[in-house]
Order: structure tokens, then sequence, then C-alpha cells
């Protein structure tokens, strides 16, 4: 049997990206083309252990004043910790079975983060793993904003996996402890730009099937759903590049690391080697960055000359028009 793993992951949000969570938490969209596991027909057994009072923004900032918090453009206003297991874990489980390991899990959060914080707690039935979104203002005791305090390093993250492994396998004990990013080395790169690079490969291939079929007599009735799909497919392909920048130089500093470590793993004798190692294992992105670069950035020379075309003509449209 596989293992299973209790996960719990953070992320940070500022700005106009709280909306963009929300939508997706919250199931406010009709269409999820971003992310093809969502199932929208099953999000109806969705279900909320903490319901917004507002918008996530809104509830935000209102917590913020209230504390008297200070904020620059670039302030962490929205934590957000996705709370899972591994897909073994809820292999025969029911939904009530289900429920049960959200609840436990957000009993651990309301723990060490004040309850009042959480602007909420969602669990998504609808894609192929059972998880929960819980959002909060990283607002501390003594009323400061400060994500940094709560979830901001390394020496910090090892600790919450620590504690919700610790406070986890009291009711679950098949549970193992899984790995925090301060072990791995790295940041996790989140599974939804994985979701987003497949999407953007199925509409890679369906731009090459109707362009390999594209023939005199059916050109003109084909043209106009080939447009539609290069304009989603490369604007998607640029705003994926955007994403994957900060990965880029996480890796490049990571690299860096792991040459020093390489260093120290030559002249270490002592208990400190099998540690240097694990890092060394896991410090790299490599293989997700070479994955998700292959899929973005491989983009077929006759995509990359039909839409060349394209913005020809339409630039050619505009010049003529009075």
């Amino acid at each position: 049997m596989k293992a299973q793993y209790g996960i719990l992951r953070f992320a940070k949000y500022k700005g106009p990206e709280i909306g963009h969570i929300e939508a997706h938490n919250e199931r406010t969209k009709e269409k999820y083309a971003s992310n093809p596991d969502v199932d929208t027909s099953r999000s109806q057994y969705n279900f909320h252990l903490i319901t917004p009072q507002r918008k996530y923004r809104a509830e935000a900032e209102k917590q913020i004043a209230e504390a008297g918090c200070r904020t620059r453009s670039d302030s962490v206003r929205v934590v957000e910790a996705l709370v899972t297991a591994s897909p073994e874990f809820f292999k025969g489980k029911k939904r009530a079975e289900i429920k049960e390991y959200f609840i436990y899990a957000l009993d651990f959060i309301k723990e060490h983060q004040a309850e009042k914080t959480i602007i909420s707690a969602v669990v998504h039935m609808d894609e192929k793993t059972p998880h929960m979104h819980l959002c909060f203002v990283p607002l501390t005791e003594d009323g400061r904003l400060s994500a940094k305090d709560i979830v901001g390093n390394r020496k910090k993250l090892t600790w919450w996996q620590d504690e919700f492994w610790k406070h986890m396998v009291k009711k679950y004990p098949e549970l193992e402890r899984g790995e925090s990013a301060s072990e791995t080395g790295r940041e996790h790169i989140p599974p939804r730009l994985y979701k987003e690079a497949v999407h953007l490969n199925s509409l890679r291939d369906k731009i090459m099937e109707l362009l390999s079929g594209t023939n005199p007599l059916n050109a003109r009735s084909r043209a106009a759903e080939i447009e539609k799909l290069l304009d989603k497919y490369i604007h998607g392909v640029e705003v994926m590049k955007t994403k994957l920048r900060k990965y880029d130089t996480e890796y490049k500093t990571l690299t860096a690391e792991n040459a020093e470590l390489e260093g120290k793993l030559r002249t270490a004798e002592d208990a400190g080697k099998e540690r240097i190692a694990n890092r060394l294992k896991y410090a790299g992105m490599e293989k997700e960055l070479q994955e998700l670069h292959s899929m973005l950035y491989n983009i077929p020379p006759e995509i990359l000359t039909a839409f060349r075309q394209r913005s020809k003509r339409q630039k050619a449209v505009s010049i003529e028009q009075p």
C-alpha cells in the first residue's frame, strides 16, 4: 500500500489575486477552463466549515483596519492554507468521514490562528481529491499584520508541518508526515499551474487538429474557430510564463545553494551529512520546471505562423479603416 500523507500547504496573497482565489474557492464562475479537474456537476457536494460573511478582500481590509494596521501595496492581506491528504487516504471513505477529517484539521488551525481571522473554510468535493481551502487574515496575537511571522520562513513552515502531523496522527495513525518547503529546499509549485498547462496543451492540440484539417472548402468556416482558440492559447501561454518567473528565480537561488551544499557534503563526515544529503535530494525544482517549460515554450511553428498571419490581417484592417 502506498504511503498516506496528511498535507498542509500555505500560499500568500496581496492584492487583485485575492479575488481570483475567491472565485475559485467559492465556485462563483460558471466554467473553470484553467482547471479542467473541476466537475461542476459535483459542485453541489462542496461544503463550508466556515462561511464567508463578505468578499475576501473586503473582509481582510475590514479586519486590518479594525486592528489599526498600516499596509503597503505589497502587504500580504490573505493567507490560504490548503489541507488535504494522499488520494489513497480518501478511498472508500463516506462523505461524513471525509467531513470529519477536515473538521479535525480545522480544529488544528484554530488552535494556532485566531478563529475570527478566518474568512472562509470550504471543502471541495468536485475535484479528483477532496481538499479544503482555508483563508485567513495574517494578524498575529498582538494585532500585527505579518504573514512573515505566521508562515514566512523555513523554520516556521517546518514547525507547522510538525505540529499538523502530531495533531492529525492522534486520530488518523495511518498518516505519515508530509514534507515542508523548508525540507524540500523549495517552495511548492501550485498544482493549479500544472492544470493550466495541461489545459493549454489541449488548446494547442485542438488548434493543430484544425490547422491540419483545413482545406480550400472549409477554410472560411474554420478561420473564426481557429482565431478564437489562438487568442486563448497565446494569451494563456504569456500569462503562464509570467507566473513561472517567480519559480525560475527560486530555482536559480536553489541552484546556488545546492552548489554550496555539495561542497559541504564533500567535507562533512558527521551525522549532519545525512541532513545535507536530504537537502541535496530535494533541493531542485528542475524536474517540475522542465515539465512546465516544455509545455509552454514548445509552441508548434504552425501555430506561431497562424497567429502572426492573423495579427497582420488585423493590423491591415485597422489601417484601412478611416
